[in-house]
């Protein structure tokens, strides 16, 4: 597959388990080198990086979280500022920020640890660890997808005040349509591995494709 990831918007990777989607952020974050073919970020070959400074510049949000649980949530926020040694009252001023950013009281929330929060609340600290050293690219695999309904959709819509808040550039991964049209700039559909349709939500409700078919059918049905 072939395309590129215009700076500032929200590509969505839509398609079904086993597809690629995962292979994809991986490959772009160079938790995967690719055995043929090149993945550039920034105009430059993941290979051509040094993979640490190469994920400093991206943020990776994950279904599981991955929180550290012995640490407290301003400390899983501040993990990789201060691997990047920043000042002491930088980091406590950036954890404020991005706690009050992603809609968490600071003072209430930021000596929690991660098993005296809610799936929600513990979803938008991982955001805020993502945003820590303010990437310009965000990696968001299913982010969403274990949260109970209502959840989801405050996230979802707090996802979209963000995004028009910040500007990042996101590949979000979802193997739902609905949140696909809801999120997405563009819709990147993958099928077996190939990015088989690529567009804004109003063409891919256009196409014809198969499987761009099977997911609208589901989604009207």
């Amino acid at each position: 597959m072939s395309f590129t990831i215009f700076s500032g918007e929200t590509l969505v990777l839509l398609g079904r388990s086993g597809c690629g989607k995962t292979t994809t952020l991986r490959l772009i974050n160079r938790l995967l080198t690719p055995t043929a073919g090149e993945v550039r970020v920034n105009g430059r070959s993941t290979t051509a990086w040094n993979a640490i400074e190469l994920r400093r510049q991206i943020g990776y949000v994950i279904q599981e979280i991955g929180l550290f649980p012995h640490f407290t949530v301003a400390q899983n926020i501040a993990v990789v500022p201060s691997l990047l040694k920043w000042e002491r009252d930088r980091i406590e001023s950036r954890v404020t920020e991005l706690l009050e950013l992603v809609g968490l009281e600071p003072q209430r929330f930021k000596n929690c640890y991660p098993h005296q929060l809610s799936g929600g609340q513990r979803q938008r600290v991982g955001v805020a660890r993502a945003l820590a050293a303010d990437p310009p690219v965000l990696l968001m695999d299913e982010p969403f997808g274990a949260l109970d309904p209502i959840t989801r959709a405050e996230l979802q819509r707090e996802f979209l005040r963000l995004q028009r808040q910040l500007g990042k550039t996101i590949v979000f991964v979802t193997h739902d349509i609905q949140e696909a049209f809801k999120l997405g700039t563009r819709i990147g559909l993958m099928q077996a591995g190939q990015l088989v349709e690529l567009g804004t939500p109003q063409e891919f409700a256009r196409s014809t494709h198969p499987e761009a078919q099977a997911f609208l059918n589901v989604w009207n049905s």
